[in-house]
């Protein structure tokens, strides 16, 4: 549900093509988001199916058509309860590469700093992205602070492993 929450959110401040919404999503927030157009497409069509929004088709020049959707009335009740159901309950964080973490140990120290220290680097880069990307709403800047956070508690906890696990070497 928190993809058409942010689907309909993003019609909310005006009414989008399916390319421009993508676009939007992989340009600012690419970063924290991983959603795919063909799911982005699915979900529009679901939502239209289900009167949260409508579709016009429109044509610029020689362009194809492309569908135009905006949020209808019962698009924003749906909205309104989908926010409040998302803000109401707690779900845990699920981290891509938790599960790796419990078995660290089964790898050599060595090689396990060496690939702790690439991915160090990777959420450092994401981190960095994160820091000098100032392109967003109020709202959106409040949910890249909270990815910002996890990134740097991320980082902090890599910096100690890595250590230990040197340290353990010597």
């Amino acid at each position: 549900m928190e993809r058409k929450l942010l689907l309909l959110g993003m019609l909310r401040l005006q009414e989008m093509h399916g390319y421009q919404i993508n676009e939007l999503i992989d340009t600012h927030l690419g970063t924290s988001i991983q959603l795919k157009k063909p799911t982005v497409y699915k979900l529009l069509n679901s939502m239209e199916v289900d009167g949260w929004i409508t579709r016009r088709d429109e044509q610029e020049g020689n362009y194809p058509p492309r569908h135009v959707y905006t949020i209808t009335p019962e698009g924003e009740s749906a909205f309104q309860e989908l926010l409040r159901e998302n803000f109401s309950e707690y779900r845990p964080i699920s981290y891509l590469g938790d599960i790796g973490i419990a078995y660290l140990d089964a790898l050599p120290d060595e090689e396990a700093t060496t690939l702790l220290t690439r991915r160090r680097k990777e959420v450092s880069s994401l981190l960095s992205h994160l820091e000098s990307d100032h392109r967003h709403g109020e709202g959106f800047q409040i949910m890249m602070s909270f990815h910002r956070c996890h990134l740097s508690a991320e980082v902090e906890w890599l910096d100690d492993i890595i250590e230990q696990l040197k340290t353990s070497d010597e």
